[in-house]
């Protein structure tokens, strides 16, 4: 027994979902049909009663799966507009073929490099076959919604504290191949996937606040000791080109005078070369 009941569910899982439907879409069996009839001929000679039973509509962006006796009857869904179904034998499920977008709650994830984050994110999806979401899986939606989650955890668990902060769009894109992938047999087509934020711990944000700081810090020392040496070295070749001339030392010590006069200030302070001091000294 157990050998046929493994037999079947890899014959199963070798069929295509064509193949699924159209075994679930097989004959009614005689006794079906008789009754299949008997609602037939209750409907026709009961006709101005029944038809408002029998009469049904679906919007544009809806689907109705119908079930007779338990069976699928068609593998195309009914919809949108009107259809007929035979009262007491026919059951219908509508489905929403929208775009239905959805919040991941707050995950805390421990990533590669064991720090606790917490992420969450937004997923957008819709249903692409109505038969295999209600033949395949008892609530599609909900279904959905928590493979979203344990799929978030799952690819997160393999990224870097680094990689969760910069390759956002690299891990929405997984997440959603792989959701994509798992929702196919549900009928499910997800179109998008986002992480809108991550969280950080606060002694985790202190600690890499301190250590932009000082990378900030360590930064701009080098580069004002980068700038005190390209200015000495400024000033070396200034002196060497002052020195040829010695008239040139007057016309710069003219040109000070005048910005200094420029800013109308109150004090000129006039330097005098050390020779002309030493001669007074001797006296």
């Amino acid at each position: 027994m157990e050998m046929e009941d493994q037999m079947e569910s890899q014959k199963r899982r070798g069929m295509s979902k064509e193949d699924l439907i159209s075994e679930r879409t097989g004959s009614l069996g005689a006794c079906g049909w008789v009754i299949v009839i008997l609602a037939g001929l209750f409907t026709v000679l009961l006709f101005p009663i029944t038809i408002w039973f029998c009469l049904k509509i679906v919007q544009e962006y809806e689907r109705a799966v119908i079930f007779r006796l338990g069976r699928i009857t068609d593998r195309k869904p009914k919809g949108p507009g009107i259809f007929f179904v035979l009262p007491c034998t026919d059951s219908f499920v509508k489905v929403d073929l929208r775009t239905i977008s959805f919040d991941i709650p707050p995950q805390e994830i421990l990533t590669k490099d064991s720090v606790t984050v917490s992420v969450d994110g937004v997923v957008y999806f819709r249903v692409s076959d109505p038969i295999a979401s209600v033949a395949n899986v008892s609530n599609a939606d909900f279904s959905t919604r928590l493979l979203a989650q344990t799929t978030l955890r799952n690819v997160l668990g393999t990224k870097n504290l680094a990689e969760v902060l910069s390759d956002r769009e690299g891990i929405a894109h997984s997440m959603q191949s792989n959701l994509d992938e798992a929702t196919d047999n549900w009928g499910i087509k997800v179109e998008r996937v986002e992480i809108k934020d991550v969280k950080l711990p606060v002694q985790l944000q202190r600690a890499m606040a301190a250590e932009a700081e000082a990378a900030r810090e360590a930064r701009a020392k080098v580069i004002a000791a980068e700038g005190e040496m390209n200015a000495s070295r400024a000033l070396k070749e200034a002196s060497l080109v002052i020195a040829e001339s010695p008239s040139a030392l007057q016309l710069r010590y003219l040109q000070t005078l005048n910005t200094i006069a420029a800013e109308k200030n109150s004090t000129i302070i006039f330097p005098l070369p050390m020779d002309v001091i030493s001669h007074f000294m001797r006296k």
